[in-house]
């Protein structure tokens, strides 16, 4: 297997696991800011680990504070907005990444998407939009905006390895570091700390977005900014199918539609980004 195509496996994992955040939230009766500061503050320790374990050294300059930020926007506004508009406002704007990190590709690092990038990012973020036709409204003004805000901020975050002295992965750990500490005075206030939201709040630590910042971290080391953020289409539309398979919430013909080209266009992609990458270069 080849190193492109492993990274790619890595991004898809941790889309995977960011999926399940749905389940989870779902079942805190907490503030937006509690849950995420009670499930960095979890993530730090598997931060940490894999720190260790891989003998990693944690840095810190700039640029590693410019990942840390876009880690804590992502982290802290798409819980906020959770609370302020419908999730499906939410996740919809939040996708905007790709088109995000092709602008600021552009701007700053003078790298321009292919017609490829263009069309992929066209047809998944149709998809994603196809998915949530029936549940997106025109309320939650101030949450949409936040969820623009966030989709802004993801961008960093696929951005984190191309940034001049970067480190994806100490941006990651100083990322969960603000967010926790910015959390904490929420968590402090909540009084309804049930087995059901504690088990949730752990599941959302290790594995929403401990395991999977990690896989995201291995991820980009080998695939680009853009064709990772295309590859995590897929989180959007499995956030709502795992809600709906556990929680028996109801999706419509046209969710199901969506969701399949989605799958289709990520796939796609892939194959065509592939086959590009074998293809020798023109004179």
């Amino acid at each position: 297997m080849t190193a492109s195509r492993r990274g790619t496996l890595f991004v898809c994992a941790a889309a995977v696991l960011y999926s399940i955040g749905g389940l989870c939230i779902k079942v805190i009766p907490w503030n937006g800011m509690s849950i995420n500061g009670g499930r960095t503050a979890i993530a730090l320790l598997v931060i940490g680990g894999y720190l260790i374990w891989t003998r990693h050294p944690l840095r810190l300059n700039r640029w590693v504070l410019l990942g840390a930020l876009s880690v804590f926007g992502t982290n802290a506004l798409f819980s906020v907005a959770n609370k302020l508009t419908t999730a499906a406002n939410a996740i919809v704007l939040q996708f905007t990444v790709p088109i995000f990190v092709m602008l600021f590709s552009a701007l700053f690092f003078r790298k321009r998407p292919g017609r490829l990038d263009l069309a992929a990012c066209a047809v998944i973020f149709g998809g994603v939009l196809f998915f949530f036709v029936d549940s997106l409204s025109m309320g939650g003004g101030l949450g949409n905006l936040i969820a623009l805000l966030s989709g802004v901020s993801y961008a960093g975050v696929f951005l984190m390895n191309d940034m001049p002295n970067g480190d994806a992965i100490s941006s990651v750990f100083w990322g969960d570091v603000l967010s926790a500490l910015a959390g904490l005075p929420f968590l402090l206030r909540e009084t309804q700390f049930t087995r059901t939201a504690l088990v949730s709040l752990v599941v959302l630590g290790v594995f929403q977005v401990g395991v999977a910042y990690v896989c995201l971290c291995i991820g980009l080391k080998t695939t680009p900014p853009v064709t990772a953020s295309l590859v995590s289409g897929i989180e959007p539309v499995l956030n709502p199918i795992l809600v709906a398979l556990f929680y028996g919430e109801r999706i419509g013909g046209f969710a199901m539609v969506g969701a399949a080209v989605v799958i289709v266009g990520v796939v796609g992609y892939n194959v065509l980004k592939g086959r590009q990458s074998r293809e020798p270069a023109r004179p």
